[in-house]
C-alpha cells in the first residue's frame, strides 16, 4: 500500500460556504463496510475498476483477502481491513489507518447489515433481534459515518451512501420483518437529518435501495449483485453538478418513503 495518492486540496475558509473540489477518481479513497461478499463485494469491485482505492471492511479480513487480491490482479487497488461496525475500537483503528496512509476519505458506503427477521411479527418482540438490527443497520452506520466525516471535511468533499431497503417504505409496510424494517426506516431518517446538517459542506449523503438481490441475505430469485451494486456506485460518485443529498434512491431514481 502506498501513500502516493494523498492529494492535498486547498483548505476551505470555515467562515464561508465550502466549495467542493472533486478529486480525480484515481485519487479518491473509499471504505465499503460488509464488503466480504454480495453487494458490498460488487461495490468494491466496481469502484476499484474505476481507479478508486477501496478499503473493504469486514469482520474476518483473512477470509476476504482472496477477493481483495483478485481485484488487485485485475489492476484495482483494494485492501481487506478488519471492521465490525458495532465495535468502536474497529472503527477508530480503520479511520486512523486510512488517515495515516492517505490523509483523506472520499467515499463511505454503509453496506454492512443483517438481522432480516422475516418470520417475526411486531406483537411478539424478539429483543435480541431488535437490538442486533438497530446496532448494525442504524447505530453502526451512524458511528462509522461520524468517524469518517473529519477526513471528508478536511478536503471539503465526500459521498456517504447508506444501503437501505424498500421494505422501509410506507407503501411497502407489512407485518413481517419488523426489526429489519424499523432499522432501515430509521437509517433513512438518519440520512435526511445528516444531509441537512452537512448542506454546503461538499459532502452528500444519500440512501440507496439495491433491490431484491440474490445474496445470502436476499435469498435466491433476486437479480445479480453486480446489477444491484450499480445504483450504489452511482450515488458514491455523484458529480457536484447534481448535488442530490438527503434522498432515497433505487436504480438512480429518487423514490418517496
Amino acid at each position: 500500500m502506498s501513500a502516493a495518492k494523498v492529494h492535498q486540496l486547498p483548505v476551505q475558509n470555515r467562515r464561508s460556504k465550502a466549495v467542493s473540489v472533486e478529486p480525480p477518481l484515481s485519487q479518491r479513497v473509499a471504505l465499503v463496510s460488509g464488503a466480504n461478499r454480495g453487494i458490498g463485494l460488487e461495490v468494491a469491485k466496481q469502484l476499484a475498476s474505476l481507479g478508486v482505492t477501496v478499503f473493504m471492511g469486514m469482520r474476518e479480513p483473512g477470509k476476504g483477502e482472496k477477493a481483495a487480491r483478485a481485484i488487485r490482479e485485475l489492476g484495482g487497488d483494494a485492501h481487506a481491513i478488519k471492521l465490525d461496525v458495532t465495535k468502536a475500537k474497529d472503527i477508530d483503528r480503520v479511520m486512523a489507518h486510512i488517515g495515516e496512509h492517505f490523509g483523506r476519505l472520499d467515499i463511505l458506503v454503509n453496506n454492512a447489515g443483517g438481522y432480516y427477521d422475516h418470520d417475526a411479527v411486531p406483537s411478539a418482540p424478539d429483543l435480541e433481534m431488535i437490538h442486533g438490527a438497530l446496532d448494525v443497520n442504524l447505530i453502526g452506520a451512524w458511528c462509522l459515518t461520524a468517524a469518517a466525516l473529519p477526513l471528508m471535511k478536511r478536503h471539503g468533499y465526500g459521498r456517504v451512501v447508506n444501503v437501505s431497503s424498500e421494505c422501509a417504505l410506507h407503501a411497502m409496510c407489512g407485518e413481517t420483518s419488523p426489526a429489519y424494517r424499523v432499522s432501515k426506516a430509521a437509517l433513512n431518517a438518519y440520512t435526511q437529518v445528516l444531509a441537512r446538517e452537512l448542506e454546503g459542506s461538499g459532502i452528500l449523503v444519500n440512501a440507496v435501495c439495491p433491490g431484491w438481490t440474490a445474496t445470502a441475505l436476499g435469498g435466491s430469485g433476486g437479480r445479480p449483485a453486480a446489477e444491484s451494486a450499480e445504483g450504489i456506485v452511482w450515488a458514491a460518485l455523484l458529480p457536484e453538478r447534481e448535488a442530490a443529498t438527503g434522498g432515497f434512491f433505487r436504480d438512480r431514481t429518487k423514490i418517496a418513503w
